[in-house]
């Protein structure tokens, strides 16, 4: 289908079996559609539109939703394609779309395309995130060693520590958001990837040194770009500890992670860039992904045997209370494509997730009640 085709709504709703609350279904197509990575908002247009990548159509695209009416708009039109990054200006006027090794500017507008910049040869490009100055993308580019081991990242992680351990070349790129022009920021020979820009510091970022979280020298590294210098964030504090899944809080020098320690207990955290201000809450049942807003809740989704999605919130006296159940998940997490990654919106309001529960995945979204012990508390 043509950029700007629009498509009726796929809304609906059901009374959740485990909290009562109501959730909302936003799309339903036999293909998997999933929102934006967790570290990346896209909402936009007062929040009243939502980024989303479809596979409809047999080709993998950016589309559209009207929240409130359901209406789909299709952005992109790229055909055989399997594969979509994309992340939003902050002004919302323009979204940047990764495509293979290529950078392009959409304008949300006109759906006009721009081409930005491509990884050189040899290399694969990485993640996306635009800078808060609303004129900078930042991304990585990893020397490609698929012809010297087998890599399916997106599926399984089939090479992920064979990668890490061949050690490619890896550099931190900054692209000009409007003109294209590219600089390279940062270089070195790790598995770099998974690179934030600050909210709110133009010149902050984090990046990581990817691998298995146990066995990679370290994880969270922050990145002064006005000086190339980077630096350790929340060492490790035992031996087999792993830490990772970081992002920005709002006020942009706090970063949110999770982990597990070597016994197994899992746990979520947030740490100031200066690795100041270290706060950590444990809790006893296996997760994919943990995200705060920043407002004092905290959310995570569950794997395994757990079944759902669970909530804390701080009380008056700055404590986690929790966890309690916001609603059922029952997601796979067979490939990147169907993990869940819950994301609050900007009020804490509303949890934006995807799941396959019903075989393809598809977006969902539930308002968080503003009674926090009206949630049952959290039952494995």
């Amino acid at each position: 289908m043509a950029k700007g085709t629009r498509w009726p709504s796929e809304r609906k709703s059901a009374i959740d079996r485990f909290t009562g609350l109501e959730v909302v279904q936003l799309t339903d197509y036999k293909a998997h559609s999933h929102h934006l990575y967790f570290t990346e908002s896209g909402w936009y247009d007062g929040e009243r539109r939502l980024l989303f990548v479809s596979d409809r159509g047999n080709s993998t695209n950016l589309y559209s939703l009207e929240v409130e009416s359901g209406e789909i708009t299709q952005l992109t039109e790229f055909e055989n394609n399997d594969q979509l990054d994309a992340c939003l200006l902050p002004d919302g006027s323009a979204a940047i779309v990764k495509l293979g090794r290529r950078l392009l500017r959409l304008d949300l507008g006109s759906l006009a395309e721009t081409f930005l910049y491509e990884a050189p040869e040899g290399y694969h490009l990485g993640n996306i995130s635009g800078g808060a100055d609303g004129e900078t993308v930042w991304t990585c580019v990893q020397e490609d060693l698929s012809h010297r081991i087998r890599l399916d990242l997106g599926n399984g992680y089939v090479g992920h520590r064979e990668l890490m351990e061949a050690a490619p070349h890896s550099m931190i790129v900054r692209v000009d958001a409007a003109s294209g022009g590219a600089a390279k920021v940062y270089e070195a020979n790790k598995f770099i990837t998974h690179i934030n820009s600050s909210p709110k510091l133009p010149w902050l970022l984090t990046f990581c040194h990817e691998g298995p979280w146990h066995l990679v020298d370290h994880r969270i590294w922050g990145l002064d770009a006005r000086t190339g210098e980077a630096w350790r964030i929340r060492e490790r504090l035992e031996p087999g500890e792993k830490v990772g899944h970081e992002f920005f809080f709002p006020d942009g020098e706090t970063i949110g992670y999770h982990g597990f320690r070597a016994d197994g207990t899992n746990f979520f955290g947030s740490i100031r860039h200066d690795n100041t201000g270290m706060e950590e809450k444990e809790f006893g049942f296996d997760t994919w992904h943990g995200y705060a807003d920043g407002l004092g809740q905290a959310i995570v989704d569950g794997k395994g045997a757990v079944k759902t999605l669970s909530l804390w919130r701080k009380n008056d006296d700055g404590v986690y209370e929790g966890p309690r159940m916001l609603c059922e998940l029952r997601c796979s997490f067979h490939s990147q494509k169907v993990h869940a990654h819950p994301r609050f919106d900007a009020s804490g309001g509303r949890v934006l997730f995807t799941s396959d529960k019903n075989g393809y995945g598809n977006l969902y979204l539930v308002k968080v009640p503003e009674d926090f012990t009206s949630l049952p508390l959290f039952t494995p």
